[in-house]
């Protein structure tokens, strides 16, 4: 498991929205919010997390759940939706970021929402929970990478504060990297 410190003693994000550490009992139910995510992005023409659709989990879901990098964020019943924050640099993330500064941050990979509860800004209060709700010992900043020609989820990142870091290209395509020092240090 994770060392971290929780701020939001509560673990309320929102009124009606509560935040949990994923157990590996809540994988099947994350891997469905990861498929339906990645339908929906397909359905307005995205090929962004496709490889979902034929079984290929490239963050290795149920392996950082054990680890204790996914956390979900829960509606009552409803999983509303879930990011996972990493404390390691993935390979993947040391192909984008280089071989600097992984030693002090975490990455967020996964954020989404689940489409029956979008629209109330579910996703501002993650990232703003990533930032300010929980610190993880020795970590000062949070590292994440989006598809660059998605210009909503850009947007989004830098909207929360976010600051572009340049980009990087892979066989997978370009990426934009974003940065944020935590508030929490």
């Amino acid at each position: 498991m994770s060392i971290f410190t929780r701020t939001d003693h509560i673990g309320v994000i929102q009124s009606d929205i509560k935040v949990y550490q994923a157990k590996p009992e809540d994988t099947e139910a994350v891997l469905q919010l990861l498929v339906r995510t990645a339908e929906w992005l397909k359905s307005k023409g995205s090929t962004q997390w496709s490889g979902l659709l034929q079984g290929e989990d490239s963050h290795q879901t149920p392996e950082a759940i054990k680890r204790g990098e996914v956390y979900i964020f829960m509606q009552g019943g409803i999983l509303a939706g879930m990011v996972m924050l990493m404390q390691q640099a993935s390979a993947w993330d040391r192909e984008l970021w280089g071989e600097e500064g992984h030693e002090r941050s975490v990455y967020l990979h996964r954020l989404n929402i689940n489409r029956e509860v979008a629209g109330k800004n579910l996703g501002e209060a993650i990232v703003d929970w990533a930032s300010s709700g929980i610190h993880f010992e020795g970590k000062d900043r949070i590292r994440l990478d989006c598809i660059a020609n998605n210009e909503k989820l850009n947007a989004f990142y830098l909207s929360c504060g976010y600051e572009y870091k340049g980009s990087a290209s892979n066989p997978m395509g370009e990426f934009n990297k974003y940065e944020m020092l935590s508030m929490l240090k």
